[in-house]
Parts: structure tokens; C-alpha cells; sequence
């Protein structure tokens, strides 16, 4: 009869004596195999009891130098000990960062195999061996980390016993909620719209060149949402282990070296790396179309990101993460030991799964400059440095819940859910396509006019005369005659680092770049009649030229 005989062992093994082990346990008479997980730090044997006792088994294992903390936890080969799987459902669950938390959590546990946790399916199978996990157990397990486990055929009906018990209270819970999501999301949009529209939108817009403190904020909104959970949960995770490297001294600011250690590597290697993704982008040369549709993709995986973060299930299958072998490898603290190391782990949290650092990385990429792109990730990581010190200095289990708290959570995601449609409006500007804004210029006022509702012509061309500042264009409805040269004069009245260039794909190529207090003159020959929109490099403002024929007809939409 073949046996399994597990043992736990007070020590981490190296790779190197991991395989001398199992090499020479394997050498006995009557052992069939050896497993020795260095992760769980457990030895588990597969034996014939007729040729070697537990006992022997043992013995071997103390006479090879290994130290046992527990007894034989072996029983014969029956339902005990064979491995066996279950599935659980689980609330709560939003990203890769959450499956890679739960993961890590279970397999604590010595009885329990493997664990394979699915946010889009909303599931956890467990293997183990022994008794199941119980729900009691689990939810005990998870309950300040806002998870919820059910058994998959029961999960339905233990929620509508929840919900049949208290109806009305979670009904009125709900619907504080909402108002509270709704007001706080409100006002930021309505804080958000005011910004641009007097010109300092420049400073909270995401793109690849405004300014960079915009960044902080967008990193900060980061610290605080689903994306920074595994970063936390690392971080409490090791707080043990670095509490015992630093205990010899009782100085704070000697016990809070680690944490310091671990985000000043998380700034550099963001910084370092994200210069590396600046002149992976240099080589190219990125056009400004294709800076637009790669914006627009970019967008695209915020609307998604958003979507998560409100709870849209059938978004929940969209994970934007790494591979998942790396981003165990770099949660598992047991990979990172020693003083310094925590220095090495707050670097390589550059390839955890965040939704945020994807779209920052993007935009380095596209910036084309490995000192923009830098910034951009440095910045972006000093804003995540608040939220991440918080939880080494007090260890608060709400900022290790995954979620946070349900209400910023939703908050949250409707305001990504705001930035990436602004930003996929703002490049249908730049792209010369319909887009929101065009709603408006139903209702813009026009032109001032002559008698013949043209520009006046001096030396065979049309004058135009524009002023551009940080909040718009002023007048941004423009009409010229098809065919007769066109001198365009944009006076810079104090336009920010979006708005200091005009594009037109349709009137001419390149950019017209504007200098503060200055005149900047662009000359062209209007294309065939049609509407042309002309705006900032990335968007944010537009306006409208008409071109028009004799016949005083601007003819369909132009791109």
C-alpha cells in the first residue's frame, strides 16, 4: 500500500539543497517520490509502508539536518489524503491583484495544493488534501478584505436569504450609497469641466505632455483604488519579516527604513524604466495620427478599467495584466529576503497589474522622449507614495482591502469612466472627426463678418485673425473662400502646454506652434469646400474653418 507522509520544516531551502534532498530521500528503499515545496516549506513523501516505516522517514529527514516543527501529519492513502478540488464562488473580486491576494492567502494554508483564482468568472478552485476549507472559515479568513465566498451550487440561494432578510436595510444602504457616489462624482466632473473651461485644464488632463503634476493626481487616484491593493497586501505581508531584520534597534525611523527602502526602489526603477519606455518610443516616428489612435486605444482600456471598477460584469473578462507567473513570482515575499531587499520588490512592482500604470506606461511610450517618459512614471509613482506609506505606518486593514471602500471605488471608476471619454473626444478633435463638441458649434457665434461674410483679401489672400489662450480659440468658427491663399494670424493670449500648437489634417500638414504674446502666421491655399477642424495637438480645444465656393457651399464635412 503506498503512503503519503507530509512534514513541515522550520526552515526556507534553497534551490540547490531542495534538489540534494530530494535526491537522496529518494535513493531508500520503498520511497516512490518526493515533493518538496520550498514556498510552503513542506516535505511531502510518497511511500511503500512495507519496505520503510513513517519512523525511518523521519529519522532520515532530522539525520539529513532538517529541522521538523511538526509531528507526521501522514495518514494512509484514502479520501483523507488524496488531493481533491472544489470550486468556490467569491464576491468581491475585481482584478488580477485581487485573484493573486486570495491566492497567496490560501496557500498558506499546508492542506491546500494549489488555488487558481478567476476575477471574471468570480470563482476560486481549491486543492487540497484532508478536510475542505469551510465557508465559515474562509469568509472569517477574508472578512476585512471584503470578500465573500460561497460553495458554487449555493451560492444563489444563501444570497437571496441575505437579501429576503434584511430587504429594506440594504435597500436604504443602496441608496445612501448612490447618492453618495453620485454627488462626489458630480462635483468632481462639474470641478473638472470648469477647470478646462477657464484654462487650467491643462493641469489635471491625462496625456503625454501637459503638465506633469497632473501625474501625481492621477497617481494618487491609483494609490487609492483597487490598483494599489496588491502593492498594500505585499506590504503587509512583509511587515513581519522586515519587524524581526529591524527589531534590534529601537529607533522609528530605523524600523520604518524598509518601507522607505521599498518605495524609493518603486521611484527609481519607475522613473529609470519608464525612460527606457521613452526611447523604445523614440525610435519610431510617431506621427500625430498615430499618437491620436494610440491615445484613443489607451482610452479605450481606462472605459474598460472603469467599467470593472462600477461593477459591469460582463467587463469583468477584460484583465490588462502580465503574465500571471510573473506577477506570483514578484507577490510572493518569500522571494525577497534580506535588508535591502525591500528596495528590489518596491522595483519590481513595475510589472504588477494595474490598470493606471498601463495607461501612464502608454503615454511614456508615446512621448517619445526618455526624459518626458521618466517624469511621467516618476511622477506617476510619487503620487501612489502616499497611500503605500500610510499602510506601513499604520497597518489599517481598510487600505489593505482590495476594493478600499465600496463608495470610492465607484466614485472612482465613474471618474475614469469621465477621463476616458473626454480623452477619446479630445483625439476625434485632433483626428478632424465628429466628435461631442461638435454639438456645440450649432450654437457658436460666428465670425464677425463683412458685407460678403469672408475675410478680407490684401495681396491675392484671405487674413484671418484668431486669438488662442489655455481655454480656447477665440473666434472658433472661421469661413474662407476654396482655392484662394489663406494667411492665418494666431496671436498667442496665454495658452498652456496642450494649447501652444494648432493642427488641421485636413488644411495642412504639421503644427502651427504658438509663443506667448507673440503672432504666429500660417499660410496654405484651402482645400475643396467643406468643414475642417482645426485644434490643439491633443484636443482639449477645437474650432470649425468653413471652406466654401463661389457659390457660397462649404459642400459635407471634410476630414
Amino acid at each position: 500500500m503506498i503512503n503519503i507522509a507530509n512534514y513541515k520544516i522550520s526552515e526556507r531551502i534553497s534551490d540547490d539543497k531542495k534538489y540534494q534532498l530530494e535526491a537522496e530521500m529518494g535513493v531508500f528503499a520503498g520511497v516512490k517520490d518526493v515533493i518538496i515545496n520550498s514556498r510552503k516549506d513542506n516535505i511531502e513523501i510518497k511511500f511503500n509502508a512495507k519496505k520503510i516505516s513513517k519512523d525511518k522517514l523521519k529519522g532520515k529527514l532530522i539525520g539529513l539536518g532538517l529541522k521538523l516543527i511538526d509531528a507526521d501529519l501522514s495518514k494512509n492513502e484514502n479520501k483523507e489524503n488524496k488531493i481533491q478540488g472544489k470550486i468556490f464562488t467569491v464576491k468581491g473580486m475585481h482584478c488580477a491583484s485581487c485573484e493573486i491576494l486570495i491566492e497567496n492567502k490560501l496557500l498558506k494554508n499546508p492542506a491546500i495544493k494549489s488555488v487558481e483564482a478567476s476575477a471574471p468568472k468570480g470563482s476560486v478552485v481549491v486543492e487540497y488534501i484532508g478536510k475542505a476549507p469551510s465557508i465559515e472559515n474562509l469568509n472569517n479568513k477574508f472578512k476585512n478584505d471584503g470578500y465573500i465566498f460561497n460553495e458554487e451550487k449555493n451560492a444563489d440561494l444563501r444570497s437571496k436569504k441575505i437579501e429576503n432578510k434584511s430587504d429594506m436595510i440594504i435597500n436604504h444602504r443602496k441608496l445612501n450609497n448612490y447618492f453618495i457616489v453620485a454627488g462626489f462624482s458630480i462635483i468632481f466632473i462639474a470641478l473638472f469641466l470648469f477647470l478646462n473651461k477657464s484654462g487650467l485644464a491643462a493641469l489635471v488632463s491625462v496625456n503625454s505632455a501637459t503638465a506633469l503634476p497632473v501625474f501625481i493626481l492621477f497617481g494618487l487616484l491609483a494609490g487609492f483604488s483597487s490598483c494599489s491593493a496588491l502593492v498594500g497586501g505585499i506590504i503587509l505581508a512583509m511587515s513581519k519579516q522586515w519587524s524581526d531584520l529591524y527589531s534590534t534597534n529601537n529607533s522609528i525611523i530605523k524600523k520604518f527604513e524598509p518601507y522607505l527602502l521599498f518605495n524609493a526602489g518603486r521611484l527609481i526603477s519607475y522613473g529609470l524604466l519608464g525612460a527606457l519606455l521613452g526611447v523604445i518610443g523614440s525610435f519610431f516616428q510617431i506621427s500625430l495620427t498615430f499618437t491620436s489612435y494610440l491615445v484613443i486605444i489607451i482610452s479605450v482600456i481606462m472605459l474598460f478599467l472603469g467599467l470593472q471598477m462600477l461593477g459591469v460584469k460582463r467587463f469583468q473578462k477584460f484583465q490588462f495584466t502580465m503574465p500571471k507567473f510573473i506577477t506570483r513570482y514578484v507577490a510572493d515575499e518569500k522571494n525577497f529576503n534580506g535588508k535591502y531587499m525591500p528596495a528590489i520588490m518596491g522595483a519590481a512592482t513595475f510589472i504588477l497589474p494595474c490598470g493606471f500604470t498601463i495607461t501612464a506606461q502608454g503615454l511614456a511610450l508615446i512621448s517619445g522622449s526618455a526624459i518626458q517618459a521618466g517624469l511621467i512614471m516618476f511622477f506617476f509613482a510619487l503620487g501612489t507614495l502616499p497611500a503605500l506609506l500610510i499602510i506601513g505606518l499604520s497597518s489599517v486593514k481598510f487600505t489593505n482591502q482590495p476594493h478600499l471602500a465600496d463608495r470610492f471605488l465607484k466614485i472612482a471608476g465613474i471618474i475614469v469612466l469621465f477621463f476616458a471619454i473626454f480623452n477619446i473626444n479630445s483625439q476625434l478633435n485632433a483626428l478632424g472627426l465628429k466628435s461631442l463638441d461638435d454639438i456645440n458649434f450649432n450654437k457658436i457665434q460666428k465670425t464677425k463678418a463683412l458685407a460678403d461674410g469672408f475675410p478680407p483679401i490684401v495681396d491675392g489672400k484671405q487674413i484671418v485673425k484668431m486669438d488662442a489662450s489655455s481655454s480656447g480659440y477665440s473666434p472658433n468658427k472661421l469661413k474662407v473662400q476654396a482655392g484662394i491663399p489663406v494667411r492665418w494670424e494666431i496671436t498667442d493670449r496665454g495658452t498652456s502646454g496642450c494649447t501652444n500648437a494648432v493642427i488641421s489634417r485636413g488644411l495642412f500638414d504639421g503644427q502651427i506652434d504658438l509663443t506667448p504674446g507673440k503672432t504666429s502666421i500660417k499660410e496654405f491655399i484651402p482645400p475643396k469646400a467643406g468643414s475642417y477642424k482645426f485644434s490643439c495637438w491633443m484636443g482639449m480645444v477645437s474650432g470649425i474653418m468653413d471652406v466654401v465656393d463661389a457659390n457660397n457651399n462649404n459642400g459635407t464635412v471634410a476630414n
